[in-house]
């Protein structure tokens, strides 16, 4: 196999995995995880998070996130118990970083967290406040954050991937926690071990790549790897259903909606049964298993401020 080029783009440096839309992907070996080059300006970013995101670019997520509730808050409630487990009952304020719909906040307000949320989009942050909750329309700052407060959980599921400067969003966050305070991203599982062999033995391309939307690829060796760079102690990662795993027996959902609707379907359907069963724990060790083997859609990661 010939061996990949080397990109240097400004201070990232790494050999080049893949090219889409334009974008080099590059294992870069400044930030110690993978990502797209050129990275996106500020600018560019903000007009995509603030108008088009969920206009454009994903305009059912709402109304799948509705459809999905009863399967949503049994996700949140994990989440939930997991910060539960950590904590102390008197410590009980979390920020959601990136709070779309507000649905997560909701669970939490209903369990007695006190709950705010920061979210760019005018579409979403209206959305959430029909709900009734506290949101903050902007970007994850250190001016924005300077009026936030202190908090004792901060959650940010899929943000980091979007994010130019992951590392330093990481680091806003943990000037906000008080001592001991939890911090918990969920990120995309990229390059994982079914991506690897459905891309390189079973002829797909790598759909996972979505720039400029996706600038960063995680693993869960690299996003561990990331919290103890900003700080932080992990206390706990798992991976969630490798939704992949259907591509392997032959359902191609890949630009198929309807069929990636009925695959998400008997995701549900497996982790709901689990759930009624009173087995959440099991549930929870399996993903952590698969969490060992780097196998997974996405990727939890907690971690303690110290």
């Amino acid at each position: 196999m010939p061996k990949a080029k080397t990109r240097l783009w400004q201070n990232h440096k790494g050999p080049v995995l893949d090219l889409v839309k334009g974008f080099e992907i590059i294992a870069c070996e400044t930030c110690g995880f993978k990502h797209i080059v050129p990275i996106p300006s500020s600018s560019e970013l903000e007009e995509i998070y603030r108008q088009e995101y969920y206009s454009k670019d994903k305009p059912l997520y709402l109304e799948q996130h509705e459809e999905d509730l009863s399967w949503w808050n049994c996700v949140y409630a994990e989440r939930y118990a997991l910060f539960e487990s950590y904590l102390p009952p008197a410590r009980r304020r979390i920020l959601d970083v990136g709070s779309g719909p507000g649905y997560f906040l909701l669970h939490g307000l209903d369990r007695g967290w006190e709950t705010i949320g920061i979210e760019p989009s005018s579409r979403a942050a209206a959305y959430s406040r029909t709900l009734g909750l506290m949101i903050i329309e902007d970007f994850f700052t250190p001016q924005t954050a300077e009026r936030l407060g202190t908090f004792d959980a901060i959650h940010m599921s899929e943000v980091l991937e979007h994010i130019p400067g992951p590392k330093g969003l990481l680091e806003i966050a943990g000037r906000l926690l008080a001592p001991g305070g939890l911090i918990c991203v969920v990120v995309p599982n990229d390059y994982n071990p079914f991506q690897d062999i459905l891309q390189k033995t079973c002829g797909f391309a790598p759909w996972w790549i979505a720039p400029p939307h996706h600038i960063n690829y995680f693993d869960v060796e690299s996003i561990q790897r990331l919290l103890v760079a900003a700080g932080f102690d992990v206390l706990h990662t798992q991976t969630t259903f490798p939704i992949d795993i259907f591509l392997l027996m032959g359902d191609n959902y890949i630009g198929n909606d309807v069929l990636g609707r009925q695959c998400h379907a008997r995701r549900k359907t497996f982790e709901l049964a689990l759930v009624s069963a009173e087995a959440s724990d099991l549930k929870r060790r399996l993903y952590q298993s698969f969490a060992a083997l780097g196998i997974g859609r996405e990727v939890l990661v907690c971690g303690r401020k110290p």
